[in-house]
């Protein structure tokens, strides 16, 4: 399976800060990808960089076979979408005309314009106009803008920031749909549920730098002690070392009846982030 991002030594300075600091990696065809870290991390600039919004300093950014120069050109940005925070809508139109626009710029049919407000719950929205909208239907506007005309690669930066738990997880499915459709997803989030759920793999970038890089599984057991927890019925709360000696203990628990509930130890990405940089992801 080819790459559709290659990214090797990518350096960005802007005056004495540097932002991104010879970062590599690469996204998989078909993968959905995630960029995890607080803010000021240079998840963006990241971004920016990908979508030919800003120039690297230094290093070599390739996306969908295509060197850095070529970012502007029709044919780039045909090919992808983008939801970031510069992008906008026309505020005194509806939500229909706005996509309406996009649609001829695109060159996509006027008929998906009903499909992708399906996709982002907003399908008794379209007469509405934009400028009475709250935060996070334009938040949905956006993505649907985003998504209007069924790109191959699909950048999402913080996309679900402004919504509440109920459309947050209408998206998620919309999204997990179109990358089953075969949509590359790269996506940067400071949410680290929304991590787990969506990304086949995630990389954990703090001060321009990636401090690791793996599928959210790998790194949870990576980081795990691998301890049972467990919880009994008197109310005491266990841990016991996953060793072949505690084997004993752990039986006679579970045959005596006493145990609430057990579990392994497997830290969330939020937890093995703060182990990895020493901050917390807010």
């Amino acid at each position: 399976m080819k790459d559709t991002i290659e990214v090797k030594g990518m350096r960005k300075v802007f005056g004495e800060n540097t932002a991104i600091k010879h970062v590599s990696f690469h996204v998989k065809q078909g993968e959905i990808f995630g960029l995890l870290g607080p803010s000021g991390s240079g998840k963006t600039t990241t971004v920016k960089i990908l979508t030919g919004e800003l120039t690297q300093t230094a290093g070599d950014v390739r996306v969908l076979g295509m060197g850095s120069a070529k970012f502007g050109t029709s044919d780039f940005k045909s090919r992808i979408g983008i939801l970031s925070d510069n992008s906008s809508l026309y505020e005194r139109l509806t939500v229909y005309d706005n996509l309406k626009l996009f649609c001829k710029l695109y060159n996509a049919p006027l008929k998906q314009i009903e499909v992708i407000l399906r996709e982002v719950n907003l399908q008794d929205e379209g007469s509405k106009t934009v400028s009475k909208l709250s935060k996070g239907m334009k938040q949905r506007v956006l993505l649907a803008k985003a998504l209007i005309h069924k790109p191959e690669l699909v950048f999402l930066d913080e996309p679900t920031s402004a919504l509440d738990p109920g459309n947050m997880a209408h998206i998620h499915r919309g999204l997990l749909k179109l990358n089953e459709a075969g949509t590359t997803v790269f996506l940067t989030t400071h949410n680290m549920e929304e991590a787990t759920e969506l990304c086949d793999r995630v990389a954990f970038l703090h001060n321009g730098k990636l401090q690791e890089l793996d599928n959210p599984s790998a790194l949870r057991y990576k980081y795990s002690t691998h301890a049972f927890h467990v919880e009994t019925f008197a109310g005491k709360q266990l841990v016991i070392k996953n060793e072949p000696e505690k084997a004993d203990q752990i039986r006679k628990l579970i045959v005596s009846g006493q145990v609430k509930a057990m579990h392994t130890d497997h830290p969330t990405l939020g937890q093995i982030f703060l182990k990895v940089t020493g901050k917390e992801l807010v």
